[in-house]
């Protein structure tokens, strides 16, 4: 059986997941419950999947790499001088995915951002959707999906309240 992607992610109720500039600090005056199901989350994955911009910004929001004790991958459209955290892939991010699911192992986490979070989606490589919902429209920023996505039949597994945020999960119908 194929490694499930899952994409775990707050977004606000407008839909974005960061504002313009990047910055997530509508997500730290949210008014949670605990780490709001992070720590149970992070237990059932074994790999974490990022574009670049999210990579740079880890280091802006932590003091050491949040990810040490995961497998990490992190797409670039450059090289990248090596990272002992982390291996950056430069090729065909579509068919790196694929590989990657029929290896051995738990969840494959895609911590963002936008751009990768796009390809996948467009390729149909998610299969599970866990987004915390945060009280707060910011009315413009980053939205969690770009358009021209193809059409996706999900099934709600799961609905759970942390505070004033939703969590969502769901799985694509196959």
């Amino acid at each position: 059986m194929k490694r499930p992607v899952v994409l775990y992610i707050a977004a606000t109720l407008d839909g974005y997941i960061a504002r313009e500039n990047g910055e997530i600090d509508w997500l730290y005056e949210a008014e949670g419950e605990g780490d709001n199901g992070y720590s149970e989350f992070y237990e059932t994955i074994d790999t974490v999947l990022m574009g670049n911009k999210t990579y740079e910004h880890t280091f802006e929001l932590a003091d050491q790499f949040p990810y040490p004790d995961k497998r990490c991958y992190v797409f670039s459209r450059s090289e990248k001088e090596p990272s002992s955290h982390v291996t950056f892939v430069t090729g065909d991010v579509p068919e790196f995915i694929e590989n990657l699911k029929e290896q051995e192992g738990s969840k494959i986490w895609i911590v963002g951002g936008a751009e990768i979070l796009d390809v996948l989606l467009k390729s149909k490589l998610v299969d599970e959707f866990i987004i915390t919902v945060v009280p707060t429209i910011l009315g413009k920023g980053i939205p969690l999906f770009k358009k021209d996505n193809p059409e996706m039949k999900l099934s709600l597994a799961k609905t759970k309240r942390y505070g004033q945020m939703v969590q969502l999960h769901y799985t694509v119908k196959s």
